[in-house]
């Protein structure tokens, strides 16, 4: 088949981290792909170069001109209004407030974009290739530095009126927590993130508790994450596996609530502290039991993602081929 007949979009996945672009067939085949940190302390206009510069470097990988594609996909965190393509607020983006995001990729590829939530493409990519294949009603949940989550319903995406659908890091969990990035006190962000976890742990090696994790880290605190974290757990390390156990609890909590709620047939857990594994899952599957009514907590199982970093290239990518579709019935 010629390279200009087939159906390919570039997909962009913006976190507060890194930028990672794929170029991406209909069939949800990555052809091409590339990363870069996104340097987000640096403000919007450094990010949107960034990624404006690795979208070019991606497409010349595969030897595709921008006027080949069928559309681009954006994947953003934080909260957006897809109706006007804007990024309203990004709790891991310093400095983006309504930020007309889709526009300006338009713009500057010359090729039609659509904007989504970063963890809602996470989603929709597990729901169509991935851990959620073949299920109507999903829930997504992202655990990495922060918490997102993304909605499945009926087998379509579940994105709200405005389009920011789907924050389940940012549900009240502790009324009398710690104050979220987002602004809000107790979210569950703050109680079972790789970040909240991280800070947990500092804490208590500051009150003078003994851990394994101080020579992990080289003797350096500020080195202490998720995957530390786990790795002192998997030794025995007391303080560690403490920690991983409250932070699952509350992540429990959370799922309780979107079981509750949602009646899905799966939790799809992915992110970077879901490498964890049955260390971080077990106990909140033990918690969703005990607490959430039991018809639907016999339904839900609560599975690991399957695409990894992949999930959400391939659902923004999947975002903009059904979008073309359904603006040109």
């Amino acid at each position: 088949m010629p390279k200009t007949d087939r159906q390919l979009v570039l997909a962009v996945d913006l976190g507060g981290t890194k930028i990672a672009a794929g170029l991406v067939s209909i069939k949800g085949e990555i052809i091409s792909r590339g990363y870069c940190l996104a340097l987000a302390e640096e403000g919007p206009e450094t990010v949107i170069k960034r990624l404006l510069s690795l979208t070019h470097r991606t497409l010349k990988q595969a030897g595709i001109k921008d006027s080949e594609l069928k559309g681009v996909g954006v994947a953003a965190a934080g909260a957006l209004d897809i109706r006007k393509g804007l990024v309203t607020k990004s709790p891991n983006l310093p400095g983006w407030y309504n930020i007309p995001l889709q526009s300006i990729v338009t713009e500057k590829i010359g090729v039609k974009t659509y904007l989504i939530n970063d963890a809602s493409a996470a989603a929709l990519g597990e729901h169509r290739l991935g851990a959620g294949k073949g299920v109507s009603n999903l829930i997504y949940l992202t655990v990495g530095t922060g918490i997102g989550g993304g909605i499945i319903l009926g087998g379509q995406l579940y994105t709200g009126t405005d389009g920011c659908a789907g924050e389940i890091g940012h549900m009240t969990i502790d009324i009398h927590g710690t104050r979220c990035n987002c602004g809000n006190i107790g979210c569950l962000e703050t109680l079972a993130s790789g970040t909240a976890m991280a800070k947990e742990a500092i804490r208590r090696l500051n009150q003078g508790e003994r851990s394994s994790l101080v020579t992990l880290a080289g003797g350096k605190l500020e080195n202490i994450d998720a995957k530390l974290l786990a790795q002192a757990a998997g030794r025995g390390d007391s303080l560690a596996c403490d920690v991983i156990n409250e932070a699952a609890y509350y992540l429990g909590i959370g799922m309780v609530n979107l079981v509750n709620i949602f009646n899905p047939e799966c939790i799809v857990v992915g992110g970077g502290v879901a490498q964890m594994g049955d260390l971080l899952l077990e106990p909140a599957r033990k918690v969703v039991k005990e607490r959430a009514f039991s018809l639907p907590v016999r339904t839900a199982r609560i599975v690991r993602a399957k695409l990894g970093n992949n999930s959400g290239i391939i659902g923004a990518a999947f975002f903009a081929f059904e979008e073309r579709k359904r603006n040109r019935q």
